[in-house]
């Protein structure tokens, strides 16, 4: 025990030392072997020595994270496939045998990578999430008047659902959910583009979003 220790004060020491004679704060240290760690790009960190896997940052860009750009679009193909690069490396299945505080750091990723997946893949979250990036406050229902057309229909949409006899008429109400969420979609696109505005206001995404939720919820990918 005390020689460990004396390890990791000695690896401290070198670290401190050389960040001295180049004139810098020293960069973060491995919490395992005391290494000096290189940069990240937004990927969960090992250690390049002792291979020991890092906490997550406190505040992480869920995009960065998962190597998207910050914007509405995205390729929902390539973040699944991230999605699953990720939870390969840092599940907590293969972390079994390693020391409690890096099981510990392997469930932290693993509920980081899942709340950054499931974030980015839902439009209105994704578009919240951008706001809140900006610094941009989401308008809230109350704040302006829902369009009596858009309320009328998604009402008769909840009527079908409630009603639906059996699965083939519940996919065409989904096919239809779907249509309406793809159009919705490429207007808040396109707001972005433009400069936020008054996006999302009456929440037309989240209205038509909820029937669909409420019956069926989108899977993760398998990894």
């Amino acid at each position: 025990m005390r020689a460990a220790l004396r390890a990791q004060l000695g690896w401290a020491r070198r670290a401190l030392r050389g960040a001295a004679v180049l004139g810098h704060a020293p960069g973060p240290l491995c919490w395992s072997c005391g290494a000096a760690l290189p940069g990240t790009d937004g990927s969960p960190r090992f250690c390049p020595g002792c291979q020991a896997l890092q906490p997550p940052a406190p505040r992480p860009d869920l995009f960065r994270l998962m190597n998207c750009d910050r914007s509405f679009r995205i390729d929902e193909r390539q973040l699944q496939q991230r999605f699953r690069s990720l939870q390969r490396a840092v599940h907590p299945d293969r972390f079994g045998q390693r020391p409690p505080k890096e099981q510990f750091y392997s469930e932290q990723h693993s509920s980081l990578i899942n709340k950054a997946y499931q974030t980015l893949l839902n439009p209105l979250s994704r578009g919240l999430y951008l706001l809140e990036l900006s610094g941009v406050e989401p308008v809230q229902e109350t704040d302006c008047d829902a369009d009596s057309a858009f309320l009328m229909e998604i009402m008769e949409i909840n009527e079908k659902i409630a009603e639906h006899k059996n699965e083939d008429s519940l996919e065409e109400i989904e096919t239809l959910i779907k249509v309406k969420q793809e159009e919705l979609t490429k207007e808040v696109a396109a707001a972005f583009e433009r400069g936020f505005g008054n996006f999302l206001c009456n929440n037309q995404h989240n209205w038509i979003l909820q029937p669909l939720h409420r019956h069926k919820l989108e899977p993760f990918p398998s990894f």
